[in-house]
């Protein structure tokens, strides 16, 4: 066996001298990413359209089992979901999602009267929901949207109801 030496010379460089033109950054999400999550495929995927087309980055899913599970791939800025869905509903959903990304904002709409219990039962659990009544129309939800996502999260406004009504009228963000 026969020895070899190598000799390397290497140049140490200072940091401050090191180039950064060859160096790639990640850029910073600039659009704001919203994950709509409904059982009707066509609200859902109206829904993605209409917000795409305003600038926003759009994911969908059709249940609230796939919504979660997106939403821990995605990290979205904001969750639209409807609220009574089968297997997990909007409410489980959002608190779900709550606790795994608190920064994100939280959007709930429905067009059936169960949507009402399940509410207050999220509110009897500490989660104040509200729901925006479906229809929507596309210029009234795009408000909502930029309003919440313009709004820091602790701050949104919402009802602070004394009784046991809900305003089945109103968006909130949790």
């Amino acid at each position: 066996m026969t020895a070899t030496n190598v000799k390397l010379q290497i140049e140490v460089v200072p940091v401050a001298e090191v180039p950064t033109e060859d160096i790639v950054a990640v850029p910073k999400r600039t659009r704001p990413v919203v994950l709509i999550v409904d059982d009707e495929r066509v609200i859902a995927d109206t829904l993605a359209m209409i917000l795409s087309r305003s600038g926003f980055s759009t994911l969908t899913a059709y249940d609230g089992l796939t919504g979660l599970e997106t939403a821990q791939d995605a990290l979205p800025d904001l969750l639209i979901s409807d609220v009574v869905m089968p297997v997990m509903t909007g409410v489980e959903l959002a608190i779900a999602v709550t606790q795994m990304i608190p920064t994100c904002k939280i959007l709930l709409f429905s067009g059936q009267a169960a949507a009402v219990d399940l509410l207050k039962e999220a509110r009897n659990a500490g989660h104040n929901f509200t729901t925006l009544t479906k229809p929507v129309h596309p210029t009234d939800m795009l408000q909502r949207i930029s309003e919440c996502l313009a709004t820091p999260k602790t701050t949104f406004p919402h009802t602070q109801s004394t009784d046991d009504s809900l305003d089945p009228a109103i968006v909130l963000v949790h």
